[in-house]
């Protein structure tokens, strides 16, 4: 299978190079960068040297097309939606990682992003592409919209006791933590060294963009209005999401119960480990990888259930899920070129 990269300068695109090039059914045949045209890959980034003939190209829908079958859109945001429709009517697939498709109704993209949806009708076509949950229908799509770095580690914390119905209204609480990659590779003043070395901040409290994703899937799994109150801060580490969420549970739920939720509802994901409970993950155990490692305590005497999800934001969080995603559309094993565990230390 051909596939394409439109937008591969940044993070992301790295790591889809990277990832596509030990993939067993893929070859990278399109590669795009509008501001990198016509320079080597290698050029900006000299670890992809098996990229060393592959030139960054400008986008153009009909050589798309023609290159290949489906393909990954790493745009910034309302970026996305100038080209996804383009491909898709061109009989293409599309794994979008931009969050121009991951709302249901185009009005949020007004209020959290400042963006007029220029292809609303788009929106009920695209498939949240968290495999853990949408699997299924992940298979028949012909667009994934790729979750968010951190929608993807609270959502895996928090998707099983949401199905079990033990987050409601009251809502939870994501305490997060990124590292500074999940800034981009555009240059800003949190992410320059000397602001971010050895200092750790809150950001974007009550207003990240995160927050109206994280409420829809847990709403839609809880099966009622779920409030998510989160916060993201920045720590000076290259890669990784912790994502410690806290949740009030009712005084019927034991941790028999929480193991066999968890258990359940992660029977058959080989991306998810469950550490279980009193053992927490760490960034380190999965960076480089597209595992998530999960771990929990109950404290009985308060009812208060807290959950954390460790992830690399490069991997699960982005490019590793992207092809985890077109792993199911194409029919082929979920973990296709994804067995690698991760890098320690």
């Amino acid at each position: 299978m051909k596939a394409g990269i439109i937008g591969a300068s940044g993070y992301t695109g790295a790591e889809l190079l990277r990832i596509l090039d030990g993939h067993p059914e893929v070859e990278t045949a399109y590669v795009t960068a509008h501001t990198y045209a016509g320079k080597m890959v290698v050029d900006l980034y000299p670890h992809l040297h098996r990229y060393a003939e592959t030139l960054f190209s400008t986008f153009d829908a009909r050589e798309a097309i023609a290159s290949a079958g489906i393909h990954f859109v790493a745009l910034p945001h309302g970026e996305s939606m100038q080209v996804v429709p383009q491909l898709l009517e061109g009989g293409a697939k599309v794994i979008d990682l931009s969050a121009d498709y991951r709302l249901s109704h185009a009005g949020e993209y007004k209020q959290w992003y400042d963006l007029e949806h220029t292809s609303p009708h788009l929106l009920e076509d695209a498939v949240y592409g968290l495999p853990e949950m949408n699997g299924e229908r992940i298979v028949d799509a012909r667009l994934v919209a790729v979750p968010g770095c951190y929608p993807t580690a609270a959502l895996l914390a928090l998707a099983p006791p949401a199905k079990a119905g033990l987050v409601g209204i009251e809502g939870v609480v994501v305490d997060a933590k990124s590292g500074i990659s999940g800034a981009g590779r555009s240059l800003s003043l949190a992410a320059h060294f000397a602001q971010a070395d050895e200092s750790v901040k809150p950001y974007n409290v009550g207003a990240h963009r995160h927050t109206p994703e994280m409420e829809e899937v847990l709403s839609s799994l809880a099966g009622e209005k779920t409030q998510v109150v989160f916060t993201p801060h920045l720590v000076p580490m290259s890669r990784g999401i912790l994502a410690t969420c806290y949740m009030r549970v009712g005084t019927e739920v034991d941790d028999a119960e929480i193991e066999r939720i968890y258990g359940e509802y992660y029977a058959g994901c080989p991306f998810v480990i469950l550490l279980g409970s009193g053992v927490f993950p760490e960034t380190k155990a999965v960076s480089g990888s597209n595992y998530c490692h999960i771990g929990w305590n109950l404290d009985s005497q308060r009812r208060m259930l807290t959950v954390a999800a460790a992830i690399d934001n490069l991997v699960k969080g982005a490019s590793g899920q992207a092809v985890q995603c077109m792993n199911l559309m194409q029919g082929w094993s979920e973990d296709a070129g994804l067995e690698a565990m991760g890098i320690f230390p």
